[in-house]
Parts: C-alpha cells; structure tokens; sequence
C-alpha cells in the first residue's frame, strides 16, 4: 500500500512538471514571429461560434430558475423588491462566469484533448514534424489563445442572457417593468463586481486551452489513450477553474472589492 501511494504521488508530481514545462514552453512558442493567424481565427470560430448556442441557453434557464428559487425566500422576508439585485450580483460575480467555464471545460476541453489526441495516434503530429512545421505553434499556441481570448466573451454573453432570464423569471411571480429591472441590476453592480469577473474568465479560458492541448498532445497510442485523454483534460480543467475561482475570491476579498 505504501508503495502504491509513493507511486501514484511520484507520478502526480510527474504530471505537474510536465505540464509545467509544456506552459513554459507555450510562452515560449507563442512571442515568437510568424504568428498562425489564419489557424487562430480557425480555432476562435470553434471554440466561440459553435459553443454559443450552448452557452446561451444554459445561460438563460440559470436566470430564469435562480430567480424563480429565490423569490419565495426573499418573500417571507418582505425583500421582494430586492430580487433583481440579488439575481445581478450572484450570476455576474460567480454563477455564470463558473457555469460558462464548466461547460467549456467539457466540450471545448475534451474537444482539443480528442482531436490532438487522435493527430498523436494516427500520427499527423510526427509528420509535422518531419515536414518542417513546428506542430507546437500550429496546433497548440492557436488553441490556447483561442480558448483564453473567447471564453470570456462567452462568459460576458452568458452574464447577458441570463439576466434576461431574470427578468422574465421576475415576471412570473410579479410585474417588474423593463426599466425598473434593468436600473436595479445596474444599480447593484459595482466595479468590484465585473471587473475581477471578467477578468478570471481569462485564466478559466488560458487552463482550459492548456490542460485540453496537453493531454491530446502527449496521448498514448491507442483509441484508448485518446478516450482517456478527452476524459482526463474535462476533469483536470474542471478541478482548475474551481481552484481559480476560489484564488480569485480569496484576491478580491483582500483586496476589498467584494
């Protein structure tokens, strides 16, 4: 047993190093000239474009069923008129920024870990390689700045529909006007509200690209390893949006902007 757990810390620790290496070597890649532009624009329209539908949605049923759970409550305490505040500062500050990362982590993540896993297998990365492309800078620099410039677009998106969803969620229950609702949100939020919300998306997006790319890119040969790679980079990138997400609440907190 107790060689059992030395191993599987070893390899853990094996894990970090490694991936590590490959940010460095990301930061690297990425400062150097001639840029894959046409690639990145590529992989913008997949990661953005074809995520927004789902987004969108989830976006609108998270507004549209927090303000319908949350209107019993603030009732029975005679604090009706303050749902859309609250509605405002809950899904700006954590619950869609979070939620939009999620489910990035899970088709965007496991997308990027499938597809450069199956280039790895079936051997179009070596070939790359052989043919003078640097593979690193093609498919793994786009990705990465891809997922961390167009995650928080769709995060400011999700902020968007889902307060729609509020407002009609308001307007369930009781008869909220158009421009009251939208003057309490706005008057509920601050600077110290949107600002660190908008800017964690970066780094939801910046781990999501990098933890995706890395499992596809150093997959095991097999359609096994490429199963597992998919799986292992929603899970990894998953636990490191909470991580983030708690480091960032821990900053603001001292910082004093919550």
């Amino acid at each position: 047993m107790v060689v059992k757990i030395l191993h599987i810390k070893s390899d853990f620790l094996n894990e970090i190093g490694d991936m590590s290496r490959f940010t460095a070597r990301f930061f690297r890649e990425v400062i150097k000239p001639k840029q894959e532009w046409e690639e990145f624009i590529n992989q913008c329209f997949w990661v953005g474009y074809k995520t927004l539908t789902l987004v969108g949605i989830t976006a609108f049923i998270m507004g549209l069923v927090l303000t319908i759970q949350s209107r019993p409550t603030l009732v029975e305490f005679g604090a009706e008129a303050m749902l859309p505040a609250m509605v405002a500062i809950s899904l700006v500050r954590e619950i869609a920024p979070v939620i939009t990362a999620l489910i990035c982590a899970g088709k965007i993540g496991s997308g990027m870990g499938a597809e450069l896993g199956s280039m790895r297998v079936t051997e179009q990365i070596d070939a790359m390689e052989v043919s003078g492309t640097n593979p690193f800078k093609y498919l793994i620099v786009t990705r990465v700045l891809a997922a961390t410039i167009m995650v928080p677009i769709l995060s400011s998106v999700a902020n968007a529909v889902s307060l729609y969803g509020g407002y009609l969620g308001a307007n369930l229950r009781g008869d909220v006007s158009w421009s009251l609702y939208w003057f309490q949100v706005f008057d509920a939020l601050s600077f110290g509200d949107v600002v660190p919300s908008l800017i964690k998306t970066f780094f939801f997006g910046f781990a999501i690209g990098i933890v995706g790319s890395y499992k596809g890119y150093y997959s095991k040969k097999g359609t096994e390893g490429v199963g597992r790679s998919a799986t292992t980079a929603v899970i990894v990138a998953s636990l490191l949006v909470f991580i983030i997400d708690l480091l960032v609440v821990q900053v603001t907190d001292i910082l004093g902007l919550t």
